[in-house]
């Protein structure tokens, strides 16, 4: 008899658990519904809410790491810092530098390689090419040498000299040798780079090759491999005339290689940019052409780093994906991540596991980018080094890099004025309706 009556009490207990797991489980619906039915909560959610959302809501939860931009781990803001141990002579156009390299570091220093012209007078512009000679430069990258300068803090750079120097005539790269990067691949390094042999400008445009030097140490001395180790695309295709800012980075044992391309130019468009991947397991190639070429419809330099399992890159200044930080997990199909303010030109980026065949990038804090024309002289035409710091990286939390809203000063939105043509045509209209009006 106890037997039974203790059964029948466990019996009892299950019976009530289940009800009231039942009952639970009606509130717990019946919440859901009234969410579903009521306002959006005040309260942004951090993960998606099961509830039916706008496309705009859909895309800030799906689109980017975080639904809020202090939560995203790929929007950050920019700081700047002036560089010490560089000299411009004054700013008046003779000495540039400009296209830095992704940083190292090695036996405790950092090293970047960058474009250094040093000419008797400013850059002519590309527009007037047939008045550059061996000694005026078209552009602001002709007649120009790769150097390198190291550091202990990333701060003050002692300039070291000149890493790869013009070509003699008539090899690759006797006109001017810019915009290099560089790889480190099994203890040997690599710098590559656009090698010219005609001013840029006097050919149709900004045409030449890539090449690459080795050396066994990052002081050189630097072999020229000699040969053009990603060929331009064929005829109609858009990268037959440029292959601009080679872009190496270790994935998958193997060198991918990012540059940009110039194309679709004509007498009433302007060029259009777009990013393509070459990929080799020889750091002097062959390299081969992605087929989904290009791979992003956006950008000016190539600024690339792993992070996380897939890769991050900066679309800067062109395209209508500019001013983001876009993000590819298979290392090929970008999608935009963030959308940021007062991007880095032309960056540079100190990248720790950056050929490691990491995959876990870490992300960066800090690199060196370029400012082009920074007087706002184009007679005085050339570029400065600067620094810059962000929070890009996975082991930095850093909230003052992840404000928004930066609010530029008065003077900045007037010299972003109208131009004389577009007031008087404005000028013009106003004079038309006045008439009319009569």
């Amino acid at each position: 008899m106890t037997l039974k009556l203790n059964q029948l009490a466990i019996v009892f207990v299950a019976f009530s658990m289940l009800l009231s797991s039942c009952s639970n489980t009606k509130a717990e619906v019946k919440s859901e519904e009234q969410n579903v039915k009521g306002g959006f909560p005040f309260m942004l959610p951090e993960t998606k809410p099961n509830r039916p959302l706008s496309a705009a809501l859909e895309r800030n939860y799906d689109a980017f790491m975080g639904p809020r931009q202090e939560t995203n781990e790929l929007f950050t803001q920019f700081k700047y810092t002036k560089l010490k141990g560089f000299d411009y002579n004054d700013g008046d156009g003779t000495i540039s530098r400009r296209d830095p390299s992704k940083i190292i570091f090695v036996n405790g220093k950092y090293y970047m390689w960058y474009t250094h012209r040093e000419t008797a007078s400013a850059p002519v512009g590309v527009s007037n090419a047939h008045l550059s000679n061996d000694s005026i430069p078209s552009a602001d990258w002709d007649l120009a040498d790769i150097f390198y300068a190291t550091s202990e803090d990333g701060f003050t750079w002692q300039e070291q000299g000149v890493a790869v120097p013009r070509a003699e005539k008539p090899n690759l790269g006797h006109r001017s040798v810019t915009t290099t990067d560089i790889l480190v691949w099994e203890g040997k390094y690599y710098l590559y780079y656009q090698a010219f042999s005609v001013a840029p400008g006097k050919n149709g445009g900004d045409n030449c090759p890539v090449a690459v030097s080795y050396a066994d140490s990052p002081d050189g001395p630097w072999t020229p491999y000699g040969k053009d180790v990603i060929p331009n695309g064929a005829p109609g295709e858009w990268d037959q005339f440029s292959i601009h800012d080679p872009y190496p980075i270790v994935h998958d044992g193997k060198i991918y290689l990012y540059y940009k391309s110039d194309f679709a130019k004509s007498e009433t468009t302007q060029l259009v940019r777009m990013h393509g991947l070459a990929i080799a397991d020889n750091p002097l190639g062959p390299f081969e052409k992605h087929p989904l070429n290009p791979i992003m419809n956006s950008g000016h330099e190539t600024t690339l780093f792993p992070f996380k399992e897939g890769v991050a890159a900066f679309a800067i200044r062109d395209g209508n994906e500019m001013n983001t930080i876009q993000y590819a997990k298979d290392w090929v199909n970008f999608d935009v991540a963030a959308n940021v303010e007062m991007m880095p030109d032309a960056a540079g980026p100190y990248i720790p596991d950056v050929f490691t065949n990491t995959k876990d990038g870490r992300g960066i804090t800090w690199g060196i980018s370029h400012f082009t024309v920074p007087h706002g002289n184009w007679k005085k035409n050339h570029a400065v080094l600067l620094r810059f710091d962000c929070d890009l990286s996975l082991d930095v939390h850093d909230p003052k890099m992840k404000r928004h809203h930066n609010k530029p000063k008065i003077q900045t939105l007037y010299r972003h004025g109208l131009s004389k043509e577009q007031r008087q045509r404005i000028d013009k209209a106003n004079k038309a309706v006045l008439e009319h009006s009569k």
